[in-house]
């Protein structure tokens, strides 16, 4: 989708009449009676089609005055794939934003980070996804307190600063403006005193091709033992000193485990594990682009979960998702983008390359109203 004011509205009601979870974290649909936005496949009654209205983005959601559903909780469904490829600035901005780009700092610093002018990162998006940096920022903060405030004991001084918070009293009022309530009613279960690491479960687009993504990250000299993934904190590159460990979890769900006394260093480290596991990965947009091209085809449908291992520091210009370090495949990928990496992926676990007979001129497939709203 290259703008948010694309979204076919009609086509995400139908998702949300079915309970589609295909469509989960694609799209959020706001209640206009009740004030409130969901996930497409939120368990509660689907009001009517002339009150709701469809964004592309949680931010967007809270920025238009909506709160989230507290019964499909959005801080749960899978992060945010469909805008990757849209615009290189904004893949970059976001992936700034989720390390904490904008806790301590200003959307002038993040555009100059990215060699741009704040009015055109605004205009950016705006335009992708529906909202301004400092809302999208806002969100990230919110969904990720949520999470830690659901999944963990910690107290909420430590949610507001594992979060990103600047202060508690910024962490309640915050909460009281969207929710009505202060943070600590959201918590099903009393307070209790917080021991060990903050362990989180992160969500994923299924399918994941795990056994793949461990033999390479052992291949590459990355620490793991079985199916756990782990790492020492740095730091100079973390912000502070400890670990991380990662391992499959439920379908759909992966693991986290961060073990260090200087929890402000949390959004960071969690934003460096999606980038190596990419989580948020989009498979069914990725293998729709990809199985345009006849010598791809077969091979995204032979192995349809692959992933892209990613570094730990990556200030590369390009995202991942889209960059090719095989010059031989130039001209041949162009046809690939935003997703030019995964088919280099897909031809080297396959042993193949795009042969003489690759045809250019074969058509792409039309776009269904499912794929207009996915997209």
């Amino acid at each position: 989708m290259e703008n948010a004011s694309e979204l076919d509205q009609e086509a995400c009601y139908r998702a949300v009449l079915t309970r589609d979870a295909r469509f989960d974290g694609r799209f959020f649909g706001c209640v206009k009676s009740t004030g409130i936005y969901c996930r497409p496949v939120c368990p509660a009654r689907t009001p009517r089609r002339e009150n709701m209205v469809f964004v592309v983005t949680a931010a967007a959601a809270e920025e238009a005055g909506f709160r989230a559903c507290l019964r499909c909780r959005p801080e749960t469904a899978p992060d945010m794939g469909a805008w990757r490829g849209t615009s290189n600035t904004v893949s970059r901005a976001l992936a700034l934003i989720e390390a904490g780009a904008l806790d301590g700092g200003d959307v002038d610093d993040l555009a100059g980070r990215l060699g741009v002018g704040e009015r055109h990162l605004r205009r950016l998006f705006r335009q992708h996804l529906g909202a301004a940096p400092v809302s999208v920022a806002q969100t990230r903060r919110v969904l990720l307190a949520k999470a830690l405030i659901h999944q963990t004991d910690l107290s909420m001084a430590q949610v507001a600063l594992a979060s990103g918070f600047g202060s508690v009293r910024r962490f309640n009022e915050t909460f009281q403006a969207l929710y009505g309530r202060p943070p600590s009613t959201l918590r099903r279960h009393g307070e209790r005193a917080h021991e060990g690491g903050v362990i989180l479960s992160l969500p994923y687009r299924p399918p994941y091709d795990w056994e793949a993504m461990m033999a390479t990250l052992i291949a590459r000299g990355d620490s793991v033992t079985g199916a756990r993934w782990s790492r020492s904190l740095d730091r100079a590159a973390d912000g502070a000193e400890g670990r991380v460990t990662v391992e499959p979890a439920a379908p759909g769900r992966v693991s986290v485990c961060v073990e260090t006394a200087e929890l402000k260093a949390l959004p960071g480290v969690l934003a460096r594990v999606r980038r190596v596991f990419d989580l948020s990965a989009d498979p069914e947009a990725i293998a729709r682009d990809l199985s345009a091209d006849p010598a791809l085809a077969p091979l995204v449908a032979a192995r349809p979960g692959l992933r892209l291992p990613g570094s730990w520091i990556d200030e590369g210009a390009e995202p991942p998702n889209d960059r090719l370090n095989d010059d031989s495949l130039t001209q041949r990928a162009e046809r690939w983008r935003p997703w030019r990496a995964y088919g280099a992926l897909h031809l080297a676990v396959a042993g193949s390359r795009v042969g003489p007979g690759y045809d250019e001129r074969r058509a792409k497939p039309k776009e269904t109203d499912d794929a207009k709203c996915a997209a």
